[in-house]
């Protein structure tokens, strides 16, 4: 056989992953996704059927798959016109390294943040989205730096001078520290609820930003957005906000209040 096996041989395996690689990324998160689930487990039906010599049930799913064939491009046309017009623009190599950067900020903030959490750390962060944070951040100490976990959790270490205010995140970049904000103005919270829980609810009020609290008293992860809090949020509840905070871009049909808003109603459920 290795008299047979060519270099060229070589080039078409390598071509034919890498195509078959490319399609199944654009189609992830797509309803067809679902669709080749099915035809793989269809087929391997068909071939145990074939070795088995199982003749009635070979013809009935031969019959199957060569209606599926015929349907196919009917029934998923809005996906594979999406998946044709991403592969013309190239989206799918940009979708690809926005995707690898959004999972590893999301990691890099939910380990500092769980890390605090489990010190009993107090700590605010504020993720800045279309209404712009400039009057606060320009009074605070600028930073400029890239997103670390290292750098929140320094940041916030006991006795270090900028620990008491918020740290303020655009995208991948950390624009301050010790920054200050305005406190609610709602009169009917609790009294468990102290300053930094009162700040990032502040913040959130007059912008779209959404603000995520850790108490040093609790020891426990909050959430505030659009005015509102949600207490006690798992690592993976927070991992996964991130990711829609830095994927927001990624996703064009939905805004991402709505799916932060959906996010936090299924925390309940």
């Amino acid at each position: 056989m290795l008299d047979f096996f060519r270099w060229h041989d070589i080039l078409d395996i390598i071509i034919i992953t890498v195509i078959i690689h490319r399609l199944l990324l654009l189609l992830v998160g797509t309803r067809a996704m679902q669709l080749v689930k099915g035809l793989l487990v269809l087929g391997v039906v068909a071939s145990l059927a074939r070795v088995l010599d199982l003749r009635t049930l070979s013809w009935f799913l031969g019959k199957v798959l060569g209606v599926l064939i015929i349907a196919i491009p009917i029934v998923f046309q809005p996906e594979l016109r999406r998946m044709l017009e991403e592969l013309g623009r190239g989206n799918i190599w940009r979708r690809k390294r926005a995707q690898k950067k959004a999972e590893a900020l999301s990691q890099e903030i939910t380990r500092a943040l769980g890390y605090l959490k489990g010190q009993k750390i107090g700590a605010l962060l504020v993720l800045q989205r279309e209404t712009g944070l400039r009057d606060f951040w320009s009074t605070a100490v600028r930073l400029n730096a890239e997103v670390s976990q290292e750098l929140i959790i320094a940041i916030f270490w006991p006795d270090n001078p900028l620990h008491d205010g918020a740290v303020i995140i655009d995208r991948d970049m950390i624009l301050s520290a010790g920054t200050y904000l305005p406190l609610t103005e709602n009169t009917n919270l609790s009294r468990w609820i102290g300053t930094r829980h009162r700040a990032a609810l502040g913040v959130t009020e007059v912008s779209d930003a959404i603000a995520l609290v850790v108490s040093e008293e609790r020891g426990e992860i909050s959430l505030a957005i659009n005015g509102h809090l949600s207490r006690n949020l798992k690592d993976n509840q927070v991992y996964k906000l991130l990711m829609h905070y830095f994927g927001a871009e990624e996703n064009e049909r939905r805004s991402f209040l709505d799916r932060i808003q959906e996010e936090i109603r299924s925390l309940w459920q």
